[in-house]
């Protein structure tokens, strides 16, 4: 995997975080925590778009970001497993490995 596309995966995992503790949050530690990985999420993500295209760059991080989101509601919230959420979560994660497969070395120059 290219660097700047380890850079949005990384860039989504910290877009999860901020997600959770910006609908979580309640002491100064969790609100100081949610604001660096804000910082970290947008930061890795504005650096991987100046490689790659931006709106392939920004479709891979929400896409991935919306991903693990349901994920971490599903596995650290309780939320319950809906059949058709994990249906739609697949067709949304194959869209975004579809962009991802689509992005041809010369747009990534």
């Amino acid at each position: 995997m290219d660097k700047k596309w380890l850079q949005v995966v990384i860039a989504s995992i910290f877009e999860v975080g901020w997600v959770i503790g910006i609908k979580h949050a309640t002491t100064v530690l969790e609100w100081t925590l949610t604001v660096i990985a804000i910082i970290i999420s947008f930061y890795l993500m504005i650096n991987a778009s100046n490689k790659l295209p931006v709106s392939t760059v920004y479709a891979v991080f929400v896409g991935l970001g919306t991903v693990g989101t349901v994920f971490a509601d599903i596995l650290l919230f309780g939320q319950p497993i809906v059949t058709v959420k994990i249906i739609l979560i697949i067709i949304l994660l194959a869209g975004v490995v579809g962009l991802k497969l689509l992005t041809s070395k010369e747009d990534a120059s």
